[in-house]
């Protein structure tokens, strides 16, 4: 029998709350492009890491309107996430270790509107980096 490894299925990387709604049932509401793009389905599980805040949750995703950039934290997830904040949203999949060397991840590179600037099916890696911040 074959292992499974649970790996980065997609993330949208640093997109931009757009809506936090206290009163809604909960779920995060993402523009409909870029869920396709993402590979998300609805009611798919979904992690949201805020850049700005150095909160992490986890959630499910909800289809907002085609090319409106709205990411908005409904529910409890309004409280860790406020309009403006910088986000990562990601998903994951188990995969076969026999397919382990072709996986890929969806990247999905956005600008500070929510709209796709570029796909890609890798990360860079690299030990140093120009744009490190320091916490102090």
């Amino acid at each position: 029998m074959s292992r499974q490894r649970r790996l980065m299925k997609s993330k949208i990387h640093r997109a931009v709350i757009t809506e936090a709604n206290l009163e809604y049932e909960g779920s995060l509401t993402i523009d409909k492009d870029l869920m396709e793009a993402a590979d998300i389905v609805p009611y798919e599980e979904v992690h949201l890491w805020n850049i700005t805040r150095g909160t992490r949750l986890v959630t499910y995703a909800i289809e907002g309107p085609r090319g409106s950039g709205v990411i908005c934290a409904n529910g409890g997830a309004a409280h860790l996430n406020r309009v403006g904040d910088m986000v990562v949203i990601a998903t994951f999949a188990n995969v076969d270790e026999s397919e382990l060397e072709a996986h890929r991840p969806i990247i999905v590179h956005v600008d500070t509107d929510n709209h796709i600037v570029r796909t890609k099916n890798h990360e860079n890696h690299s030990t140093v980096s120009q744009n490190t911040n320091k916490i102090n």
